[in-house]
């Protein structure tokens, strides 16, 4: 992010604050709905964004372009159906960033539809901050569902990896984030895409603009 301009930079790390808080919102909400309070009592079912950034993962997110929020905690025994629930709860997350992308399309449809900015200055800026919140929670969205980790899409890999190899599925657990942090150093230093985030999300964001009939 830091190859962005001043004034777009202010705007990028407004956007991954908000983005973050629903995201970790809806991980919040999810538990609670499935029968885990951990999280209300441990204050985390607000969209206060102080109750859910971590300060050194959002300074890389900045910086590196990688980082992450305070996880929220979750005692499976409380859960109806643990295996079940620990999924939905991980998917909460991204789906939630997806909706939000989805809702800033919308958005922009509405504004550029009823002519709500007369003015083309105003119309630029608000289409590219807007554009901007949607593409940050696509990538955020995408990234988190890597089954890598301690990222949200590895909560669909390893309960049934446990069922099949237990020890398999900790070492798993346990390590995956060092494979994550040198995937993520290999590209930054070597300037290759693996992960091919940016791709996607430019693919999921053009279509959620043509659903609303914006080419």
């Amino acid at each position: 992010m830091l190859n962005l301009s001043p004034a777009a930079l202010i705007q990028a790390i407004i956007i991954v604050i908000m983005s973050l808080t629903v995201h970790e919102f809806a991980h919040s909400l999810v538990t609670i709905r499935l029968g885990d309070d951990t999280p209300r009592r441990q204050g985390r079912l607000t969209l206060n964004p102080l109750a859910h950034i971590d300060l050194v993962g959002f300074i890389l997110l900045v910086v590196a372009g990688f980082g992450w929020a305070k996880p929220v905690q979750i005692n499976p025994a409380n859960l109806r159906k643990p295996r079940r629930d620990e999924i939905l709860i991980a998917i909460a997350g991204p789906l939630s960033n997806l909706l939000f992308a989805m809702i800033s399309v919308i958005v922009i449809w509405a504004v550029v539809t009823t002519h709500a900015l007369a003015s083309q200055s105003s119309l630029l800026s608000f289409g590219s901050f807007m554009v901007m919140l949607a593409e940050i929670n696509v990538s955020l969205a995408i990234f988190n569902m890597i089954p890598i980790p301690p990222l949200d899409g590895s909560h669909l890999v390893t309960p049934f990896l446990g069922k099949v190899n237990a020890t398999l599925a900790a070492s798993y657990f346990r390590y995956g984030s060092f494979a994550l942090l040198a995937i993520i150093l290999v590209q930054n230093i070597a300037r290759v895409e693996i992960l091919p985030i940016s791709k996607v999300t430019y693919a999921i964001v053009l279509w959620m603009f043509k659903l609303v009939g914006i080419s």
